[in-house]
């Protein structure tokens, strides 16, 4: 598990200084982006791209357990949910405090060919890392 501080900023809020629901996405999106780099020891888009392919969003599920305010700290936990043949999905579990699960998200992501815009298979080093790191997660809760 990859964990990922994000403090919530002003812009973030309604006028009642309560996040506004649609920077719930962006920041399981990029607590995501961000393990990804972790994992990929570098940028991830750019390594990606690189390496002949894109990652866009296929599917995004958010459920929301706690309000949250600004300039509260979210620590984001990313895990690897599920590795397909031609896609992946992380969790995402946002704690406010080590007890106060704020929002859980699913964000499932399919691999793109670079030129041709087409669903390619996991490439075998994504596929190598993401299984590596699954594998971690469950020997070290």
């Amino acid at each position: 598990m990859i964990t990922i501080k994000r403090k919530v900023l002003f812009g973030d809020c309604d006028p009642e200084g309560i996040v506004y629901t649609p920077r719930f996405s962006n920041f399981a999106l990029e607590a995501t982006h961000e393990a990804m780099s972790i994992l990929f020891d570098g940028p991830a888009i750019a390594t990606m791209k690189k390496r002949g392919f894109l990652t866009p969003v296929r599917a995004f599920n958010l459920e929301f357990l706690s309000p949250v305010t600004w300039d509260q700290e979210l620590q984001l936990k990313v895990s690897v949910h599920k590795v397909g043949n031609q896609s992946f999905t992380f969790l995402v579990q946002a704690y406010l405090n080590p007890d106060l699960l704020a929002f859980t998200a699913t964000i499932t992501y399919v691999t793109l060919s670079v030129e041709t815009k087409q669903k390619i298979t996991l490439p075998e080093w994504l596929r190598a890392a993401l299984t590596e790191f699954n594998a971690q997660q469950t020997f070290n809760p």
